[in-house]
């Protein structure tokens, strides 16, 4: 069942029989929360365009803990950025164009799927033991791969379906916490003070809440602070994160630093981002063959060709060639990428049905989340050490 609050007569009619039927309206708050305490399951709580946001925001939080698989969309007539990033840290799962009647249908049944999910109905029991560990990594600065790391997080938490973790490991230069406008009061440099007690309370209190199932383990505020972060320390922290979620998603900087090593050591999937120009495919090459010398498993690897449609003289082929294995996963150029940067909103989020939400999407849910769970074996120390005694 869907709730629909709406003080608009005319706006409220006219969803109402969008939306199909099992959808009831109120303009009273008191409605709603009498309506959900005689539903169950939780229902579906869709705010109308002309709602005050402050009220539907407050709803949405308060609702967070007290009926977590309950469903809050807000619907407006236009779209700001300030409005989306609040929606989103109270819990709201998505904020639609009320205008485009398909988004605000696919996004309903999104979120009547993750409620369902929540509630156990047609979800596998998770398996014991540690989240998986995404490593995202590119050999050349500008791939996109801070773009990808955010995006492919949030689309693999599908709405609060699973809680990820976000971990900035560009110690010195770090973009996660302005990509999704993040108060920095606390990051991994935390930690530091307290090396030789880390463990998942210590974790849990450095990580800072941005959606629904997504929290993020922020960069340092100051290069210098990264000096302070060494490979033991990184390799803790992560082993305290893998008990707090489903997935830890790795955001890295394009150089083999300590903190990428031990991220790798632990990795069950390496996502290799390159865009089609040759440096950027030179560099992820030797980089490959950097993992082979450290024996990382191949099937570990997924190769993301990010911006692949770009028109510079390059094809499908030529960028296999050089890489010498296939790419999973294509995602085109737009314009929209970088507004949505600007915007500090995932496009995954401001736009799931664009192509490149689209792409981000397969690489989450087709290639990482239902592929197969493969290991990275050995130690990484081990194998640097017998990598270089040959």
């Amino acid at each position: 069942m869907t709730i629909l609050f709406e003080p608009h007569r005319q706006w409220s009619a006219h969803l109402a029989s969008q939306l199909g039927t099992g959808v009831l309206t109120t303009s009273r708050l008191e409605d709603v929360e009498r309506l959900l305490a005689d539903q169950h399951p939780d229902p579906l709580v869709l705010f109308g365009p002309t709602t005050d946001p402050g009220l539907a925001l407050d709803f949405a939080a308060r609702q967070r803990l007290a009926r977590p698989a309950l469903g809050v969309l807000l619907l407006r007539e236009r779209l700001d950025v300030e409005t989306m990033g609040q929606a989103l840290r109270a819990g709201v799962r998505d904020v639609v164009d009320a205008r485009d009647l398909p988004a605000v249908q696919a996004a309903c049944t999104r979120s009547l799927e993750v409620s369902r999910h929540l509630l156990g109905a047609g979800t596998p029991a998770k398996a014991a033991g540690e989240a998986r560990v995404v490593t995202v990594f590119s050999a050349k600065g500008g791939c996109g791969k801070s773009t990808l790391a955010t995006n492919l997080t949030v689309a693999l938490a599908e709405g609060g379906r699973r809680r990820v973790c976000l971990v900035d490991l560009d110690l010195a230069f770090g973009d996660v916490g302005i990509m999704l406008q993040l108060v920095p009061e606390r990051s991994i440099a935390d930690a530091a003070n307290a090396r030789d007690r880390i463990d998942p309370t210590l974790v849990r209190a450095l990580l800072t809440s941005y959606a629904p199932g997504v929290d993020v383990l922020l960069a340092p505020v100051g290069p210098t602070e990264a000096e302070r972060i060494g490979r033991e320390l990184v390799a803790r922290v992560l082993a305290a994160v893998r008990t707090l979620a489903d997935y830890v998603v790795v955001d890295t900087p394009p150089a083999f630093t300590d903190g990428v090593l031990a991220a790798l050591d632990v990795s069950d999937v390496q996502v290799l981002v390159a865009t089609p120009d040759v440096p950027a495919l030179k560099n992820l090459r030797v980089a490959m063959d950097m993992l082979d010398l450290l024996e990382l498993p191949t099937q570990t690897r997924l190769v993301v060709l990010n911006r692949s449609d770009a028109r510079v003289g390059l094809t499908r082929a030529d960028v296999e060639r050089v890489l010498q294995t296939p790419t999973a996963v294509h995602i085109p150029s737009s314009r929209d990428v970088p507004v949505s940067i600007n915007r500090g909103v995932p496009i995954v989020v401001e736009k799931p049905g664009h192509p490149v939400s689209r792409a981000i999407r397969e690489l989450a849910l087709e290639r990482i989340a239902a592929g197969p769970a493969a290991r990275t074996g050995r130690g990484l120390r081990e194998r640097i050490g017998r990598a270089g005694s040959r």
